[in-house]
């Protein structure tokens, strides 16, 4: 390959990826042609894009940049996995994937420049809760504890509310109310 094309794809993976802080690698070697179809559009559903790289050129592009961690992870045939609405979600994804695609390999990914390496680590990747989760868990953290401090504010007063409408209840019906003490 000429110098010139090397460059030309280099160029390419800098718009491709440029963006891109979160990836998935993979490989797809000995997934068949049809399964391969199946594949990526499962993953196109999701917005989830698959490119098929040249690790030496990748390395070049990614060199002194986020995703130049992921280095050790691109050996022998790899593909990166991109998109989404984030690296987990493609990991979850990816996971679920590897049950009905047995030949389709994890490598690794990235999240927040920590490299998750191979399929353990994308495995272990799919259960960290995504950012929508992240967020909603925290919120309700913030929110339990006033929860919690209305709810013993409240309690007082309504258990003082019952015991006027029960004593109200027992004068309608003409009962006497005993003094206590």
């Amino acid at each position: 390959m000429s110098k010139t094309v090397k460059q030309m794809i280099v160029h390419d993976y800098a718009d491709r990826f440029g963006g891109e802080s979160d990836i998935a690698v993979i490989s797809i070697r000995g997934v068949g042609a049809n399964d391969n179809n199946a594949l990526r559009s499962t993953l196109r559903k999701k917005d989830i894009k698959v490119t098929v790289i040249r690790n030496a050129l990748a390395k070049q592009q990614f060199a002194g940049g986020v995703l130049e961690a992921l280095s050790p992870v691109l050996e022998g045939p790899s593909a990166l996995a991109y998109g989404g609405a984030s690296v987990v979600e493609i990991a979850r994804e990816l996971v679920e994937l590897v049950k009905e695609f047995p030949d389709l390999e994890l490598k690794g990914a990235i999240l927040d420049g920590e490299v998750f390496e191979g399929e353990a680590g994308v495995e272990r990747l799919s259960k960290f809760p995504t950012r929508e989760e992240a967020i909603a868990e925290t919120v309700q953290l913030v929110l339990s504890p006033a929860q919690n401090l209305v709810a013993g504010v409240m309690g007082p007063g309504r258990n003082l509310a019952s015991l006027v409408k029960a004593i109200e209840e027992k004068l309608e019906k003409g009962e006497e109310i005993t003094k206590v003490g």
